[in-house]
């Protein structure tokens, strides 16, 4: 059994890495708000979708930043150290931090970049509970127009919309490119469905009763 007096002591030890963690934490913010005051929100609750969606994408945009810092410089740097020093196992943890860090930021550009195709779906779906609100009011039919938009098809599983403008470039489909044109064995970027899953793009609209 430990002596009693050491308990006490590594409580309080417990108590102040606790505290000055929760310190540091605290400076972090500091400096975050020091660096980055455009994402410093009073009110959050004010906030427009646009705005909501500028700010979430600018801090994906900082992650990507340092999760590429990290796997490109700090950890190749830290290998090349722990190799010269002969510390082995300090440079296979570091390999895998960077191997770690290269998935992460992976991920954060695919979360950026899905981020950027919901906005259009989402003003998508806006538009279509705008337009079901007025034909429940009685001042019309829910419906579509009757003829699509030129070059844009729709996801019938999560309504992503293709835009050739865009084309899907991490698909190795180029801007400019025509659904038509798009590889049958291509998926949707959001939910995976094929491309005969996708229809001719029609926007809501609302029709005389």
């Amino acid at each position: 059994m430990w002596p009693n007096n050491w308990v006490i002591r590594n409580k309080d030890l417990a108590k102040l890495f606790h505290d000055t963690a929760a310190q540091e934490t605290e400076h972090a913010f500091a400096h975050f708000r020091m660096l980055h005051p455009d994402l410093v929100v009073s009110h959050p609750d004010q906030l427009s979708d646009d705005e909501k969606q500028a700010i979430l994408s600018r801090c994906l945009e900082l992650a990507i930043e340092g999760e590429t810092y990290e796997y490109t410089t700090m950890y190749p740097e830290f290998t090349a150290q722990a190799r010269q020093d002969r510390d082995s196992g300090a440079e296979a943890e570091f390999i895998e931090q960077s191997s770690e860090s290269k998935e992460h930021a992976g991920l954060f550009r695919t979360a950026a970049k899905n981020f950027g195709l919901l906005t259009p779906m989402e003003q998508h779906h806006a538009k279509t509970y705008g337009v079901a609100l007025k034909a429940l009011q009685g001042n019309g039919t829910a419906g579509q127009t009757d003829q699509p938009i030129p070059g844009k098809w729709i996801c019938k599983v999560c309504s992503v919309i293709y835009d050739p403008a865009e084309g899907d470039p991490d698909s190795g489909v180029t801007a400019g490119t025509p659904f038509e044109a798009i590889p049958d064995d291509w998926q949707c970027p959001i939910c995976g469905a094929r491309k005969s899953s996708f229809i001719p793009y029609r926007e809501a609209e609302l029709k005389a009763a």
